[in-house]
């Protein structure tokens, strides 16, 4: 703790949040208080010294003395509830503490605040106090997805509940003592900024999900990045849109967790809002500037049909394939990505290839195209290449690994546009658009999309610039159809 300090947080609580449910049970604050000195101290490698006032309102003299003493606490931990806003008292201990921290340095230790805004009953942001209502804060209830009522977490109140009020805390625990370790460093409140590494937009999601999106939250700032959004979204569809857009252009990156449940529809709108920041999000990455990532849970059962449109929506609609790439794999594979996209991995420059060194074709096809692919594949060998197809496998996570490997060492690529429908061709030209986003720097030699049956009006029409388009025709493999190509790669390899 700083020197400049006597304390390192005071907890600020109504009296009546603290009295227990059950007889001879400690209260919801006191259970609270003993956790975060322990969690805290584990952090820290020493106790912290907590200050708790038993709320003694009708004695002044031990009032004032508390005023006293807020200009030597280092942090405030305000129990918000509804008895909390309407308490005249506990509202004048946090506008004293915010008085007293401007003698300090600030309320704002530039990106951390001394003020932990913990929510245990739900209350709405227009009954909170001006100093507290641009915080997200932690809220320790979830909303009971029958019912829609709150339920307040505690380790003593149902199963279940007790972990969840622990990962909560230890967010708040981590957050204090990365706060009170910068005034240790430091001395006082105007401790040098930490440098972020960047901005990251993570949409509010729904109930399900929010547990997920809690967890990835955590790990981003732990690692250095500014989430966003820092203040809960307006419920009212034009003040969302104002408030998205404005933390959407903050951003390089924004992430949308979407489940099984449509979400909530602000009002005045007519989508839900992870819906609207999912449209707010393609509508800015259109203007450059932003990558998105889409995670749809795995195998999930919708009900909802206004769900089941906006996935489908997700799936096909190529506007939102050109900023945004889908996942549709385990949670461990978003939190991969993620990362790959903030700091991408640097590729090593390409050495001079050696006359005579093998040529790699990555021969892209449909799981359902593999014995399609077999004359081609074939022919590519007899004419000395090397060909990879990709895997299919089980473990999801090993397969993607496994095509972004061939995505950045290949040197050339063949998409096997067969039994795969025109999104599927369509993903995989945009997987080819970003494989420089994996590691890959060195130019293809060639690009091409082999078009093998059965025939449709799409593949008849096929015309793109991004690769060379070679028609298999209704007579199946013919070299012909693929020597030219080959004629070019062996100029392009010279």
């Amino acid at each position: 703790m700083s020197s400049a300090f006597e304390h390192d947080f005071l907890i600020s609580y109504a009296h009546i949040d603290d009295q227990a449910l059950v007889d001879g049970q400690a209260g919801w604050v006191s259970q609270l208080h003993r956790l975060l000195e322990i969690r805290v101290g584990q952090l820290m490698g020493q106790t912290p010294k907590i200050w708790r006032d038993p709320k003694l309102q009708g004695n002044d003299f031990f009032a004032d003395t508390i005023m006293e003493r807020l200009p030597k606490i280092a942090a405030i931990v305000s129990v918000f509830s509804p008895r909390y806003v309407q308490s005249d008292w506990c509202n004048r201990e946090l506008k004293g503490f915010c008085a007293a921290a401007e003698l300090s340095g600030g309320v704002r230790v530039h990106d951390k605040a001394r003020i932990f805004k913990v929510v245990k009953t739900p209350v709405t942001l227009e009954k909170q106090p001006p100093e507290v209502q641009p915080m997200l804060g932690y809220d320790f209830f979830v909303y009971d997805p029958e019912s829609g009522r709150p339920r307040e977490l505690a380790p003593s109140y149902g199963p279940g509940s007790d972990r969840a009020f622990l990962v909560k805390l230890d967010d708040l625990a981590y957050d204090i003592s990365q706060l009170l370790e910068l005034l240790h460093q430091n001395g006082n409140a105007t401790a040098p900024a930490a440098v972020s590494k960047g901005t990251v937009f993570l949409a509010e999601t729904t109930y399900e999900l929010r547990e997920e999106r809690e967890a990835i939250k955590r790990d981003l700032i732990r690692n250095g990045y500014e989430v966003l959004p820092d203040r809960p979204l307006p419920l009212v569809a034009p003040d969302l849109t104002t408030a998205a857009r404005e933390q959407l252009a903050r951003s390089t990156l924004s992430i949308h967790l979407v489940g099984k449940n449509y979400g909530v529809v602000p009002e005045g709108g007519v989508k839900s809002l992870p819906e609207m920041q999912q449209t707010l999000a393609s509508e800015r990455g259109s203007a450059g500037g932003l990558g998105s990532i889409i995670w749809v849970a795995p195998e999930i059962e919708i009900e909802d049909d206004r769900q089941r449109a906006f996935i489908d929506h997700l799936r096909t609609d190529s506007n939102v394939h050109a900023t945004a790439e889908l996942l549709e794999t385990p949670i461990e594979d978003l939190k991969t990505l993620i990362y790959r996209k903030l700091a991408p991995p640097k590729a090593e420059k390409p050495a001079i290839v050696p006359a005579g060194e093998l040529t790699r074709i990555y021969l892209l096809c449909d799981r359902d195209d593999v014995d399609a692919t077999g004359p081609l594949t074939d022919y590519l060998f007899d004419q000395g290449y090397e060909v990879i197809l990709p895997l299919f496998d089980e473990d999801e996570t090993q397969t993607r690994m496994e095509h972004e490997e061939n995505l950045r060492s290949a040197d050339v690529v063949i998409i096997f546009y067969g039994a795969g429908n025109e999104i599927w061709l369509r993903r995989k030209l945009r997987e080819l658009q970003r494989s420089g986003g994996l590691g890959r720097e060195k130019p293809w030699l060639g690009r091409a999309i082999y078009v093998a049956g059965p025939p449709t009006p799409q593949k008849e029409r096929l015309r793109t610039l991004e690769a060379t388009v070679l028609h298999e025709g209704n007579a199946g493999f013919q070299t012909a159809v693929v020597d030219g190509f080959l004629a070019d790669l062996a100029k392009a390899r010279s």
